[in-house]
């Protein structure tokens, strides 16, 4: 399938997700722009539903990013211990907060770059970040993206740098964050990693998954 096919088919995907989901928003809950990005570093190998669970607790004690960065990790790690690899993230989040109250006043960088030299935080996050609160293109590629885009025939590849470009260049910028967050829940409620529900699906048309083996329910 060439590019202008490819681009098409992604506007096909992208209205019947649009049907489905006519108002996405990132499931992660926050009230500050600092939250949403220690809500994003602790999402990693967890779900956000848990992340939402921890958060409010962890952010009344820790209420700005000054607060967090003079913080003792292994008080941090109290509030997050039901998160995985919660020592690692406490060090990331309490380092995070260090380097953005001493390097960037204690604001959220808007570009990627920037975002990428904070401990803890890759490309998924950053692109979470400028797109939340920024509202500049983003592509957040996190396992359901990459998982569907593969299933969908979008893309052949588990990279999700590549992944990423791919989708980049088949998605209009103005709704490309939006496209990502429908498929997060379509990932989580339809297309599940070991049971898709494949007979009721909207995307069915378009998976060369089900083409190649058949709906599984």
């Amino acid at each position: 399938m060439n590019k202008k096919e490819n681009i098409k088919k992604t506007i096909g995907i992208a209205k019947a997700l649009e049907q489905l989901y006519p108002n996405p928003v990132c499931a992660l809950i926050y009230k500050k722009p600092h939250e949403l990005l220690i809500a994003a570093r602790l999402s990693a190998q967890c779900t956000d539903k848990r992340v939402n669970m921890i958060t409010p607790e962890l952010f009344e004690r820790f209420p700005e990013i000054k607060d967090f960065a003079e913080a003792e990790i292994n008080e941090v790690e109290k509030y997050i211990r039901s998160c995985g690899l919660y020592k690692t993230k406490a060090f990331d989040i309490v380092e995070m907060c260090k380097l953005l109250f001493v390097n960037f006043d204690c604001v959220i960088p808007d570009g990627i770059e920037e975002l990428l030299k904070l401990p803890g935080v890759g490309r998924k996050t950053a692109n979470l970040i400028i797109g939340t609160l920024y509202g500049k293109p983003a592509v957040v590629t996190d396992t359901h993206v990459i998982r569907i885009s593969n299933r969908l025939g979008l893309v052949s590849t588990q990279n999700p740098v590549k992944v990423e470009n791919v989708l980049r260049e088949l998605l209009p910028e103005k709704t490309s964050l939006d496209f990502c967050h429908r498929l997060v829940f379509f990932g989580r409620e339809v297309c599940k990693a070991r049971k898709p529900e494949c007979g009721g699906c909207v995307l069915k048309e378009f998976c060369i998954f089900i083409a190649n083996y058949g709906p599984l329910t």
